[in-house]
Formats: C-alpha cells, structure tokens, sequence
C-alpha cells in the first residue's frame, strides 16, 4: 500500500512510502524536536550509519559489552500475560533450559538465562476487564501461573523480567531516547487495518476474506490514530548487509530465507505507539500515547536488576545476547525490527536468533474452538517433568513443526526412559547386588580394557556434545539413547547371569560386564541431564553418588573411567515409572458399550519379572 508522507525538514519533498496502510489513507509525518540538552549525553553514540553497523558486529565490540563475550547470554521471548501459559510456550522454555543446562553446568560457561512476561497493552487490558479485574492484578495472576509452571517443568532460569516492573520501563525510556536522537521516530497520522490480537497494523493482501487476520481468523477493524512511526526502511540496507555477511544469524537457513524475501519484498516503517491504549509506558514527553507492545517487550531481554537501571550497565551485565530463541510466528519481530531498533540506538545484535516450529496435536492444529488444546499443567501433573521435556525434546526436530499425540507419547516416555535405560540400569544393579554385594569389584577402565563398547560410548558421547552445541536436541537424545540401545544389546549378548553361574574367570567376566554398564549408565546420567534433570539426579544417586556430587558433574567427566573399584551402588530401585493405560467401559450394553475411557497411571514399581529380567 502507499501513502503520502510530508516531511517538515526543508530539503524534503513528497515521496511515496510504502506502508501497512489502507489504500485510500493519508500519511502526514513530522519529525520530532526536542531540546537538544535532552540528548547531549546520547548523540555521541549514534554518529553515523556506518559506525552504527560496525559497532553490532561481534568481532568489534564495544568497552562495555567486552566483558560479557564469554559469556552465554540466552532469551525465551517474554510472553504475553492475555492468558495463562500454553503448551507452545512452554516448548520454547524447555528448550531453553536444556540449552543452558548443557552450556553453564555441563561446559561450565556463565550463562545468563532470560525469560519473562510481556505486560502492556490492548489484549491485555481487555482480558482484565472480562475477568473483572485491573490491568495490574490481572498481570501478577498471570504472571505468577507462569513462574509456578516453570518451577513445575524444572526451569532454572536466572532472569524472569516483567514488564510492568519500573526498572524496565527506564530502560525503555531510555533506549527510546536513543533511537529519537538518532532521527528515527516521527510523527504521523494514518488509517489502517488492525489486528487486535496481533496488536499490528495488516497489510490488505495479507489479509484472508472479510479482512480477516491469516493467524487469528477474525476480522481487522478500521481504525484511524495519530502515532509515532520507527523509520525501519532506513535500515534495509545495513540489514541485509547483516545477514549476508552473518548467515547463522537467523536460523535454521530455512528462517533466513524467509527473513532475506521479507526484507528483499522492501521494509516498511512501522508504529510504535498507541493513542488508544492506556495500559503501556507513556511515550517520553507524550503522556497521551503509549509505546507500541513490541517495542517495549523487545526490550525486556536488556533488562537487569540495577536499582537505577541504565541502557550501559544492562549491556555490560549481559549483551549482546548468545541467542534469541522464539517461535515462528514472531520470527519478524525479533529478526527484522529487533535488530533495526539496535542499529538506531548503537547497540550490538544479538549472535543468533532461533526460531523453531509450532507444535500440533494428533495431527491438527489446536485451538480452544476445536476442543483440542494441550494444557502444559496438565501433562506435567500426569507424567511428570521428565516425561514431558523428554517427549518435546526428543520427539520434535527442533526447528521444525511437531505433533502430540498421547499414545505416542506415552510409548516413547515408556520405551526409552523406562526401558532401555532404567531397567538396564535396574536389571545390572540387581545383579550386581546378587553377585558382588551391589559393591563395584573393579575400575570401570580396568573393565573395559580392549572392549569395544567403550569406544562405541566415546563415539557417542561425542556425538552428542557436538548435536547439543548444534542445537540439534533431538538428535542429542537419540545419540544418548543409542548408548542405553548397545548396552541393552551387549548385556543380552554377553548373558552375566550365565557366567556368574560358571564361576572361575566366567564370573570374573560376568563382573566386569556390570562395571560396563553402569559406567555407561553414568555417563548418560550426565549426557542426558540437560533434557531430564530428576530423572539422570535419580540415576547419579543409584550409582552411590549424592545430589552435590550430581550437580557439580561437568560435560568432561562422560570421559570413560569415573567409577571406581570398591565403590558402593544404592539399594535397586526403579528411576522411571512405567506409564500404563487401563481401559474402562460398560458391559457391552446400553450408552456404555464401546465407549472405553483411557485411565493412565504411572505405575510406581516395576514388576518383579521385569526388574530382575534374566537375572
């Protein structure tokens, strides 16, 4: 769509702007004025565009953010309190925490991990209104659902940023400063078509019929204001220069192409205030419009926990940050005007943003209309964490579209958590209790000196850390599992309970079978613990290690030869409990018949006949 635009400097003239406006709308722009004292302490670091861009690059970075390059600086989106937490957002906060479980314990780097609730605006002052509430009760309500699912799903965060906290809004401020100082915001008078759920402005061809929003399936409305404007197609060049010289910047490579074709389609300056939404940080120096959600949310991931917070300590206590990890849907936000609104005010992008696909469910997108959503709440409360990042985890190629399904998820959980790796490791103890008085009779090097499998362990070992640092998760797990896989095959294959029964050297053999396997156990209670924390603590703990000796593990210690001879293993006692599925129904007659109700329990102890299989 086009519009007029009709500068108030003297050497402009009427130019056309291309804009997500309607077609018949008329763009009036005036920059901003204001007192250039206002600035003074600002206008030296934004003195030009070329210096803007260098500055971002990673390779250059400023005093301030020097500090932090070591560090691993990891960001959720903060998301939007209209609603208490869905599924979708909590497989975007699993990922997460695995990634910086694996980067701050595991590789033992300083890993600073954000996450949050985005606070302001349209939806959810409306939302507080239908649920009889005020905008700042409604938020701590929902805020708080938030924080208590992520303590339920064993989210270690270090962060949790509010936007409606006072600190954020003076970095806000601040950094709105910048961006005016830089000569980016002006002010203008337009008429469009608005989503309110997206809380955007549409552009009429990307609308479906009757004007409705492609995402939300309900209508635009018409709606006419006086706003401040970002100018994001200033930057179009210095951003496609960003990405051609930084192709990992936006991944996986499928979401740079769609990120390259918007930018490539021409950028569009965009709103960033409302003069019909009260619930939002007050414009500086215009107490009648509010600074746009995004661009006040955005910023949350600059957010730290000074008492007088400003933009230079926030950068110098964790920017610019490692990676941005979001869902698709706002890929656009976070690839295109996040890193517009840095180049403006001279701040470094991030290194990378993630942006991974959306989650359905037995096939079907989910929705409260259909009846079909998934509530993280509830999955947690019936299979437990492990059993849900697990699941995510392994069973979604990250990056791309996933599916639930519960009889699905229920044979995965069962087969590689409850069978390949926690009754091998229920199966060897008790063995080795049986045997050897659950006391460890060699070193585990000493055991597999010219054996074969522990160079199988090494390999995949190694492969793991390498799918981990790739943020291939899933396939992360399945190299974890391969090694539970080989050693469910090399116990069958070498059959101890036999050789014990032999005596002599046979059950020397035999004994030194079970120091392989749980050495092995060992080493995917830490490679795996990214992903399953209480479960792989379970495992440490069976191995006759304490929880402080757990949490102190490192990615260095999956090196084979941490079990010792001499060394004492805990009591047997099942990690995982199976999952099982009971069905109940009438008697084949009347409104009952064929209408069987899946019970599912977590069976608490495993059979006998399992537990000691082959023993």
């Amino acid at each position: 769509m086009a519009a007029v635009r009709v500068h108030s400097s003297i050497q402009s003239s009427l130019t056309i702007l291309s804009h997500p406006f309607h077609s018949s709308s008329r763009l009036l722009k005036t920059r901003l004025h204001f007192p250039r004292t206002l600035f003074s302490s600002l206008l030296s670091s934004s003195s030009s565009r070329k210096a803007l861009f260098c500055s971002c690059r990673a390779d250059n970075l400023t005093g301030s953010e020097r500090g932090v390059s070591d560090s691993f600086v990891l960001t959720t989106p903060l998301y939007y309190v209209n609603a208490p937490p869905h599924m979708g957002s909590a497989y975007t906060t699993i990922a997460a925490d695995a990634i910086a479980r694996f980067q701050k314990r595991l590789l033992g780097k300083k890993v600073i991990f954000i996450t949050g609730t985005d606070e302001h605006g349209e939806k959810i002052a409306a939302a507080a209104a239908a649920c009889g509430s005020s905008p700042s009760e409604h938020c701590d309500v929902i805020s708080q659902a938030y924080k208590t699912l992520w303590k339920d799903l064993d989210i270690a965060y270090d962060k949790f940023i509010r936007t409606t906290n006072p600190k954020h809004e003076a970095l806000v401020k601040e950094f709105y400063l910048r961006v005016v100082a830089n000569g980016d915001i002006y002010r203008a008078d337009y008429e469009g078509l608005y989503c309110i759920n997206c809380e955007e402005y549409k552009d009429e061809k990307e609308l479906l019929e009757n004007n409705c929003c492609p995402m939300h399936l309900k209508p635009c409305v018409l709606r006419k204001e006086d706003n401040y404007f970002f100018a994001l197609s200033k930057y179009q060049k210095l951003l496609e220069e960003t990405l051609t010289k930084n192709p990992d910047f936006v991944q996986p490579s499928f979401r740079l192409n769609e990120v390259q074709s918007w930018i490539k389609n021409g950028l569009r300056d965009f709103s960033i205030s409302r003069a019909s939404v009260d619930w939002g940080i007050p414009v500086p120096n215009d107490n009648k419009q509010t600074i746009y959600v995004w661009f006040d949310a955005l910023l949350g991931t600059l957010s730290e926990d000074q008492e007088q917070p400003n933009l230079q300590s926030a950068v110098s206590s964790g920017w610019p940050a490692s990676l941005h990890l979001i869902g698709k849907d706002i890929l656009r936000f976070h690839a295109v005007y996040w890193p517009a609104m840095l180049l403006s005010a001279g701040l470094s992008l991030p290194k990378m943003v993630f942006g991974h696909g959306f989650l359905t469910k037995d096939g079907m997108k989910m929705g409260k209309s259909l009846g079909n959503t998934l509530e993280p709440n509830d999955l947690v409360q019936r299979f437990g964490s492990d059993a849900v990042r697990y699941f995510f985890l392994r069973e979604v190629e990250f990056g791309d579209d996933g599916d639930y399904s519960e009889d699905r998820f229920i044979d995965i959980v069962n087969a590689h958590l409850a069978n390949t790796i926690g009754n091998l490791l229920n199966r060897t103890l008790v063995l080795l209790k049986k045997n050897c008085q659950s006391t460890l009779p060699f070193d585990s090097t000493l055991a597999a000196e010219g054996n074969a499998f522990k160079d199988t362990v090494d390999n995949l070992v190694e492969k793991a850390k390498v799918q981990y640092e790739n943020l291939s998760l899933s396939s992360a797990c399945e190299a974890v599992q391969e090694i539970g896989n080989a050693g469910n095959i090399y116990i069958d294959e070498r059959a101890p309970w036999s050789l014990f029964k032999q005596g002599g050297a046979a059950s020397e053999a035999a004994a030194k079978d079970l120091v392989i396997i749980l050495e092995a156990m060992r080493i995917i209670a830490i490679a795996l613990s990214p992903v399953t924390p209480k479960f792989c603590l379970r495992i440490y703990e069976q191995l006759g290690y304490t929880k402080e000796q757990f949490n102190a593990t490192t990615w260095s210690e999956t090196e084979w030869g941490g079990l010792k001879g001499g060394q004492v293993m805990a009591q047997p006692n099942p990690v995982f409990a199976r999952i099982e599925i009971e069905g109940e129904g009438g008697d084949g007659s009347g409104a009952g018949a064929g209408a069987a109700k899946k019970i599912v329990k977590r069976k608490e102890k495993i059979s006998h006949a399992q537990g000691v299989a082959k023993s």
